[in-house]
């Protein structure tokens, strides 16, 4: 996947004129962009439409939604939702271009409560280390049925704020209740990253 040089600009425009900058640079973090570019890579031959309405929750600060407009994924529009409201301003940065063309929204809002304007193709959430067992039950009964849905959870214990890791891919997958289309993990120097793709039962 090619990245077009002009995204990368605004991405260090993000960094250059976040509030905390250090905050920023760690969603550039090479685990951060390689599991996020497997992502896109994967979720190329699970797509079953063109033109796609895509919602990211945990967002953060938009550069899943850059590497997923980057990818030959027929995205035609992103809605990246984050409960903090120091997000949105830098992943409009991060996603400029697309902005200006109409095709990227971010929204503060806490993924249990969103509220769906109309039912997205995909719906991802690539944080569900960060949200209690209870929260990923109510985010995921609030998807829409027909969306096909892309979770990402790790092995990662060590970090506090991680309180909802997994052990194996077998309790993610029990733990979603979803009908899987294709899962993989992603072997990383101090965790592993699964992910799951499918629709809801």
């Amino acid at each position: 996947m090619k990245v077009d040089i002009q995204d990368v600009l605004f991405w260090m425009d993000a960094i250059r004129n976040s509030e905390d900058r250090y905050r920023t640079l760690e969603s550039f973090w090479k685990g951060q962009v390689n599991s996020k570019v497997w992502l896109a890579e994967s979720l190329q031959g699970c797509l079953r439409t063109v033109d796609n309405d895509v919602v990211v929750h945990g967002g953060w600060n938009g550069v899943l939604s850059s590497i997923l407009f980057n990818a030959e994924l027929n995205i035609k529009n992103i809605t990246s939702v984050d409960i903090d409201p120091a997000c949105e301003e830098v992943a409009y940065t991060v996603n400029k271009r697309y902005e200006m063309e109409g095709r990227f929204k971010a929204v503060t809002s806490d993924m249990c409560d969103y509220d769906y304007e109309s039912v997205p193709d995909v719906v991802i959430n690539t944080s569900c280390e960060h949200i209690t067992p209870e929260q990923y039950r109510n985010w995921l009964n609030n998807v829409p049925k027909d969306s096909l849905v892309v979770v990402q959870s790790n092995d990662y214990f060590e970090l506090d704020e991680h309180i909802n890791c997994m052990r194996s891919m077998k309790e993610f997958q029990d733990s979603s209740r979803l009908d899987v289309i294709y899962k993989d993990k992603l072997v990383l120097p101090k965790y592993t990253r699964f992910m799951l793709i499918g629709y809801k039962k």
